[in-house]
């Protein structure tokens, strides 16, 4: 369907792609990933045919029609509803000739044909994509213009999946989107019946989407069949055979190095000399894995403070004297982790500014702790940063009387040491950005964080770092994310804003997707339920779940610990067999040893490795059933 052939992309004399290659396979579902900043929105700017490469091709066969939504967001007083059904520009144009034409054989062609399009049921369709996007019915026929920007794209969007071309290019479809919409356009691409492209950092969007993965990382492209967590597998594969294969080489290397130097000044040896120089110059040196050591994440602790936080008593809280969420009764202790939910136009961001102090309760009571600090974090302040200035002069203008060492050390606690402290802020990815304003919001140790969407600039790995960063963490949060991930891995109690308030919902994560979609029948009723859990009530199901995140922390600790020490062991295993079998590209270390001292290291590292697995297993299954 879509073959990419030696594509090489260089911008602002930086060279981006370099020789990219990769056949997708026909009506594949295709996942593009990597780092940010590695060239991902280019590459697929280059497929749309809105960016020229600077060498190699793009094929797709002939008459597929390619669809990519475009930058700017559609206006106008056109409606939602009228946008999208003109995005089918084959039956507005026959539509439009039925109307006005009069030749009674080019009619009956035209019918035939919108009877093969399905043009009758095109309006049904194009509403069915707009609820799902979240537009109910009055919504869709209002004028465009009196929606925000983030809506309009949605519009684009159903636009662009109405118009079903053959090859769809999404290039971070979520981000304007909330979970509910995500899950319906997860649903939506599932039983697509052309092939899609789509660049995301959601971890479950790509399980359930993707049926393969394209990496580029390193300006290469590299497909992998399944999805996410199947990527990660074989990735780790990978790596652990391209770290062998460095092992093998820099050995290689040193052998060929030692003799040259011992052998270059005799004449009966400087020949092989200079043949073994020869082979040395034409060795090519493999590829070192990226790391990235400022892909860091590090929330300060706070000061203990007695429970509660903040308690809301039949609060009401809107904007100039008209209330959005009324009857709100809450309580948040210095250990909870709440992930507010509910689609976007609910009120899920304006209880998160009652919480931050933005806003005053207009009616009811909201009482908080009076020395508790709040840390803050929207999209906003991210494209509000100054990109003249640099992490330091920010972090510096804010921490007013501190020492610059201690300015400093909040910064290298999100990975802003040495020259990127002194990066101007518009050099900055969109996800170091984002680094910034968390450290800027956390540089006073806040008992609460309260994060307005903050992975929409974060790749997949960033999303772990911080993920971690969170369960790290002493002190409250309160999330809004369409990343389900994200929201499985760290909140504890989940709350729904909806209906003009917003109540406690008992169950999990995959209870409210459940919800959403309707498989559940019994799943409504988990909202609003009377907060009793197996017995316990909201007090104690907090120091349960509290507890329950103590023990899993210390649970993916010893996981992580085991999975590394199995890495080492079966890197030192097989480099034991190196020796064994191919002794002259053995390590130096090894080479000095006997076949025997070396069956020996094998069978100690054998039993290494089998103790290893087994206390990976241990803590796997124990994290599985705490969570269960």
């Amino acid at each position: 369907m879509l073959n990419l052939t030696d594509i090489t992309v260089r911008l602002g004399g930086r060279t981006i792609i370099d020789g990219a290659t990769a056949k997708l396979p026909p009506r594949g579902r295709i996942g593009l990933i990597g780092r940010n900043g590695a060239g991902k929105s280019t590459l697929v700017r280059v497929i749309a045919g809105m960016l020229e490469a600077d060498g190699g091709t793009v094929e797709m066969p002939r008459g597929s029609r390619l669809g990519y939504i475009a930058q700017e967001a559609p206006g106008g007083n056109s409606t939602p509803f009228e946008t999208v059904l003109a995005a089918d520009t084959e039956r507005a144009a026959l539509m439009a000739e039925s109307e006005s034409g009069d030749d009674p054989h080019r009619l009956a062609d035209i019918h035939e044909r919108l009877i093969a399009i399905e043009a009758h049921s095109a309006p049904a369709r194009a509403a069915r994509i707009l609820v799902g996007l979240g537009f109910d019915e009055e919504a869709q026929h209002r004028p465009l213009e009196s929606f925000s920007g983030g809506w309009r794209m949605r519009v684009a969007l159903a636009s662009l999946l109405f118009s079903r071309p053959d090859l769809l290019l999404l290039d971070e479809p979520s981000n304007h989107l909330d979970l509910e919409a995500v899950l319906w356009l997860e649903d939506f691409l599932q039983s697509y019946p052309a092939t899609i492209l789509l660049v995301s950092h959601e971890r479950d969007f790509l399980n359930n989407v993707c049926d393969h993965i394209l990496h580029l990382s390193g300006g290469k492209l590299t497909l992998y069949p399944g999805g996410y967590d199947s990527f990660e597998r074989q990735r780790a594969e990978r790596q652990a055979q391209i770290a062998s294969a460095r092992a093998k080489q820099q050995a290689q290397r040193e052998h060929l190095q030692e003799y040259i130097a011992k052998n270059s000044a005799r004449a009966s040896t400087a020949k092989q000399a200079q043949s073994r120089a020869k082979a040395l110059a034409r060795l090519q040196p493999i590829a070192e894995l990226i790391d990235d050591p400022s892909l860091s994440f590090d929330f300060p602790d706070p000061d203990e403070l007695r429970p509660p936080l903040i308690t809301l008593d039949l609060a009401s809280v809107g904007y100039d004297a008209e209330p959005i969420l009324s009857r709100l009764n809450l309580r948040l202790d210095p250990d909870d982790r709440i992930a507010l939910l509910g689609r976007n136009g609910n009120g899920k961001t304006t209880l998160a500014r009652l919480l931050a102090a933005q806003l005053k309760p207009m009616d009811g009571a909201m009482n908080a702790s009076g020395k508790m600090r709040v840390g803050y974090f929207t999209q906003y302040q991210v494209e509000e940063l100054d990109r003249t200035e640099t992490p330091l002069q920010h972090m510096t203008a804010l921490m007013k009387g501190a020492t610059q060492s201690a300015v400093r050390a909040q910064l290298g606690r999100f990975g802003f040491s040495g020259p990127k402290a002194t990066t101007d802020v518009g050099k900055l990815s969109g996800g170091e950005r984002a680094r910034l304003a968390l450290a800027l919001i956390t540089r006073d140790a806040p008992h609460m964080l309260i994060l307005d969407e903050p992975t929409n600039h974060l790749d997949v790995d960033a999303r772990e770092a911080l993920i971690q960063a969170l369960n790290d963490y002493s002190g409250a949060v309160v999330m809004i994310s369409h990343d389900r991930h994200m929201l499985e891995m760290t909140a504890d109690r989940l709350v729904l804003v909806d209906g003009g308030t917003a109540r406690e919902f008992d169950g999990s994560i995959e209870d409210y997707i459940a919800f959403v979609l309707a498989k559940d029948p019994a799943a409504p009723g988990k909202a609003g339920g009377n907060g009793d859990s197996k017995g316990l009530n909201k007090k104690d199901q907090r120091k349960a779940a509290a507890e329950a995140r103590e023990r899993n922390k210390e649970l993916r600790a010893r996981a992580r610990q085991a999975e590394t020490d199995l890495e080492k062991l079966v890197a030192g295993r097989t480099a034991i067999e190196q020796a064994m079998f191919d002794p002259s590209a053995a390590l130096p270390a090894l080479a000095k040893l006997t076949m025997t001292e070396l069956m020996k290291r094998r069978a100690d590292l054998e039993t290494r490795i089998e103790a290893a697995e087994a206390a990976w297993l241990e803590a796997s299954e124990a994290m599985e059933t705490t969570e269960g």
